[in-house]
């Protein structure tokens, strides 16, 4: 089997970077901790909310923003929450690679937000809906169907996941490699790739490696990339984008 076969998309893995700086725990968690108005700015960012950085720091010290759609607030405080319970998981070491901490994460960053929450496609009331992904002039991507119990969604996952373990030893990459893989197979109906990042850093900081944050004003290229990604199914260049991102310290 072959990477492309058990997670649908392929690399140049010559060109990923094989001596990321590493550290305890302790500090890149503390470095998480410290950033997150920018972490999660960036991210709200990503995803057209139009909270300012400002405003996304005072959200996070406990004051309302007047003007703003509840919605765009939620999404925030959301993100805000994931971020933090990703530290607790990081922090206690019990992040792990797996379906139980994607939808755990997932369940908070798409509170009342996706459809339905913290499962994937096709294990609750909906069984039939079946979101895609709009590439303005070219089209856009269309995932595995929803289907009852998301049989193959799972099977995908499991493959995919195993694949990542037993064949990516470098966690920069596998990092990386999980967050294409989640934000293409699309296992939920939204709010894949934030919760897809979300896993992606988990898998950094549990290795010592520092976070990724697509930076706000980075946010077009971000887009473009992936809708090259998603046509291609080649992350050569969304893997050197995100080796761009990371701080490198």
């Amino acid at each position: 089997m072959t990477l492309l076969t058990d997670l649908g998309f392929q690399w140049d893995r010559s060109a990923v970077p094989q001596d990321v700086a590493t550290h305890s725990i302790k500090r890149v968690t503390f470095r998480f901790h410290r950033m997150l108005p920018e972490f999660v700015w960036d991210a709200s960012v990503l995803e057209g909310n139009p909270f300012t950085f400002p405003e996304v720091k005072t959200l996070l010290d406990g004051v309302t923003v007047g003007g703003r759609k509840i919605s765009d607030q939620e999404q925030v405080l959301n993100l805000a929450e994931s971020s933090k319970y990703l530290l607790a998981l990081v922090r206690d070491q019990r992040f792990s690679l797996d379906k139980t901490t994607f939808c755990d994460l997932h369940r908070i960053v798409a509170r009342n937000e996706a459809l339905e929450w913290g499962m994937f496609r096709g294990e609750g009331e909906e069984t039939r809906y079946t979101p895609d992904i709009g590439l303005g002039e070219f089209g856009r991507h269309t995932p595995l169907p929803t289907l009852p119990g998301a049989p193959e969604l799972n099977r995908v996952f499991a493959v995919g996941t195993r694949a990542l373990n037993e064949q990516i030893s470098n966690p920069f990459e596998r990092g990386c490699a999980f967050f294409l893989f989640g934000a293409l197979q699309q296992f939920f109906f939204d709010g894949n790739k934030r919760t897809s990042r979300f896993m992606m850093n988990g898998v950094l900081m549990s290795n010592g490696i520092d976070a990724i944050s697509v930076p706000a004003q980075r946010a077009a290229e971000f887009n473009e990339k992936m809708v090259r990604f998603y046509l291609s199914k080649d992350a050569t260049e969304m893997m050197a984008f995100l080796v761009e991102c990371h701080p490198g310290e």
